[in-house]
């Protein structure tokens, strides 16, 4: 497979901020993608970063387990070439996720109302192998009848109660819109009353087109869209709590989840590529063009949530989703709890993108 045309050659030396940046942290969870890489090998994105190609890196990077930062930056420079990412139109975006932490209970009670749900015994993978004819093309799940598949049960009817009695619920929260941001990120914490701290993660999901809560309430013209961030679509919510389900249930796309363990509270969930999330080192792309595990340097000047200084930092591309579409799009994620989500809900700005492309890759082009 070619190397994309999207991807220009430059130097460490172009990339803003480099000399600076903590090559060790990045390098932390570069290994964690090592390790996993001879588990089962990610498969190579359309723009053509072929993954056998980093496999010299990631055997220098299993056998180094705590380098310091010179050697850290000088692996980096060896094994690979930065290369601007062309954006398909203007410039390239970041925006920030999270992992909430929140109060729960394993059981209902007269606080905890709000269900998190498992996988139904009825959702199937939907793809062109067993797709009807006529159903939406997007639809990556769908409900098993035996008249065939069928488009799955959405939002609203989901939380009106249609899979009521098949004992789905993994753990019951206090507030819907808790509950809601839990999909939207796709993984929570939850402090059980005794104190347990549990994790849920994304296990499927009904299969609609996600509906941002933001995008609609910007064109009712109750949050200017320039405004719309995870806290203003919050405080909208908590001054009219009558209208939560009018403006949620509009968002289709139901996420269901599954149990996983919290086995160091330093990282966050095990995602896409199969590791742990690093905070401000872990970067969601489109897994369609991008190969899982290639570093990725994002200079966003206005970016500063994060250290109060513009964001310039090499990351790890180990998750994705459904809104991250298009070559220099990135979600970064900035944690777990509170503190990251206040990272997060505001992170929504302009970035150049340069992929490191393994040396190995370009050097067998070019000979």
């Amino acid at each position: 497979m070619p190397l994309s045309s999207a991807f220009s050659e430059k130097s460490f030396g172009d990339l803003a901020g480099w000399d600076d940046d903590d090559h060790v942290a990045a390098f932390a969870a570069l290994r964690r993608s090592a390790f996993h890489a001879p588990v089962k090998p990610y498969r190579t994105g359309s723009l053509g970063i072929d993954f056998n190609a980093f496999a010299e890196a990631y055997a220098e990077a299993r056998a180094v387990s705590e380098p310091n930062r010179s050697v850290a930056r000088a692996f980096f420079e060896r094994h690979f070439v930065p290369m601007l990412v062309k954006p398909e139109s203007g410039a390239g975006l970041v925006t920030g996720f999270y992992e909430p932490q929140v109060e729960a209970s394993p059981f209902k009670t007269d606080r905890f109302v709000v269900p998190l749900l498992s996988r139904p015994a009825d959702l199937v993978d939907i793809d062109d192998t067993n797709r009807p004819s006529g159903m939406d093309p997007y639809l990556a799940f769908a409900r098993d009848t035996s008249a065939g598949p069928v488009e799955y049960f959405d939002r609203g009817a989901i939380e009106r109660g249609v899979l009521s009695g098949q004992r789905l619920e993994i753990a019951w929260l206090a507030e819907k819109v808790d509950a809601f941001f839990i999909h939207v990120q796709g993984a929570a914490r939850l402090k059980m009353p005794d104190g347990r701290l549990s994790r849920v993660t994304y296990a499927a999901k009904s299969g609609q087109r996600f509906t941002g809560p933001g995008k609609i309430l910007s064109e009712l013209g109750e949050i200017p869209l320039e405004k719309v961030t995870m806290q203003s679509i919050r405080a909208w919510f908590k001054a009219h709590p009558e209208r939560i389900d009018e403006i949620l249930w509009q968002n289709r796309s139901y996420i269901f989840f599954r149990e996983a363990p919290v086995e160091d509270v330093l990282l966050g969930p095990i995602a896409a590529a199969k590791v742990p999330l690093t905070p401000g080192r872990s970067v969601a792309v489109d897994r369609l063009l991008h190969t899982f595990g290639t570093p990725f340097y994002i200079d966003a000047p206005t970016l500063t949530a994060f250290d109060r200084k513009p964001f310039r930092r090499l990351m790890i591309a180990q998750d994705t989703g459904s809104a991250i579409t298009g070559p220099a799009r990135g979600d970064l994620f900035a944690g777990s709890g509170d503190a990251a989500g206040e990272i997060a809900g505001v992170v929504r700005n302009a970035a150049d993108f340069y992929a490191l492309v393994p040396r190995a890759l370009l050097d067998g082009r070019r000979r």
